[in-house]
């Protein structure tokens, strides 16, 4: 099963932007893993970037194949759109290549394995992907999509990990400790993703700095991952909400200078289609086989997610409060 790339190849400058971000993320010891969720970093030989190919053996089932539309079964690929940002979720590894890397990669491709179908992957960004699906544009959706009440109104999601929301700061920024609710942001500027939860959840409940009597917090909201974390490190915002992996991804790889503030809530995270999407039956059964012959721990384990697993994948589950 071979993974297609079809179209203009990445502008390069825009390669070499994201592969200058991820190299100054990327773990600097990985031989044996690095652990991103204690943010510690295991021994061994320096590499840019995990490199075990933990789906090379997997064999397409026909039972769930069989799952899939006639259509999809005839021309045997999937579209699908792919936010990528930084890791462990999908980055460029190095400006040498058009080809992303990550947990959500990696798992999108354990999944057409198991289907016996083609991932035609396009690069698009957060906030259009998710339109995009219920135009027909796309099959389907990665870009670490947390599932919402609000998103389940018009979006389907096969979940495949819990993250969620957390927050950071500059590593040598002391004037905050450990933060766990909306409040303790008062008075500071917050920067977030366009079309993220992160920016609907600031916006939504501005209210809880004038219920306390404190000066409201700032949403500054950001296109780019990088521009993101380049306006942390420059000041220009005091703190960074982002996903819990993310950021503790971010925050065990000292050249970063990120330090993890604490969680916020917790999210199912999952492939996003159209609502009432035909493939949505297949997609769990593949994620579920994953799971179940070993192949899903071994991809999380290799991005250094492992506390993130889920037991089963659901289709479209209420959000967790």
């Amino acid at each position: 099963m071979r993974i297609l790339i079809p179209g203009r190849a990445r502008p390069v400058r825009h390669r070499v932007a994201a592969a200058l971000l991820a190299t100054l993320l990327l773990p600097v010891l990985t031989g044996c893993g690095t652990d991103a969720a204690s943010g510690q970093e295991a021994a061994g030989a320096a590499s840019p970037a995990p490199s075990d190919d933990v789906t090379a053996s997997l064999k397409k089932n026909a039972s769930l194949a069989a799952l899939l539309p006639e259509a999809v079964r005839k021309r045997g690929t999937v579209r699908i759109a792919s936010s990528v940002g930084a890791p462990p979720s999908a980055y460029y590894p190095d400006a040498s290549t058009s080809r992303p890397a990550g947990q959500d990669i990696d798992l999108a491709d354990a999944v057409g394995k198991v289907l016996g179908v083609e991932l035609r992957r396009e690069e698009a960004s957060f906030e259009a992907i998710l339109p995009a699906l219920g135009s027909g544009k796309y099959d389907v959706g990665t870009g670490n999509f947390g599932v919402t009440d609000v998103r389940r109104k018009t979006i389907d999601f096969v979940t495949y990990i819990n993250d969620g929301q957390g927050f950071a700061v500059r590593a040598d920024d002391k004037s905050l400790g450990k933060v766990t609710r909306l409040d303790q942001l008062c008075g500071k500027t917050v920067g977030v993703g366009a079309g993220t939860t992160f920016e609907a959840t600031l916006n939504s409940r501005k209210g809880v700095c004038a219920d306390a009597g404190k000066k409201p917090y700032k949403v500054s909201v950001y296109s780019e991952n990088g521009a993101l974390l380049t306006s942390l490190q420059q000041s220009r915002v005091d703190v960074v909400m982002s996903t819990i992996n993310g950021l503790r991804y971010q925050a065990a790889q000292p050249a970063a200078g990120v330090r993890f503030l604490g969680e916020f809530h917790r999210l199912d995270v999952g492939f996003a289609f159209a609502k009432g999407s035909p493939l949505l039956r297949a997609f769990q059964g593949a994620v579920n086989q994953l799971i179940d012959d070993g192949t899903y721990r071994r991809i999380l384990d290799k991005w250094g997610t492992g506390d993130s697993a889920i037991e089963e994948s659901r289709i479209s589950p209420p959000e967790k409060k």
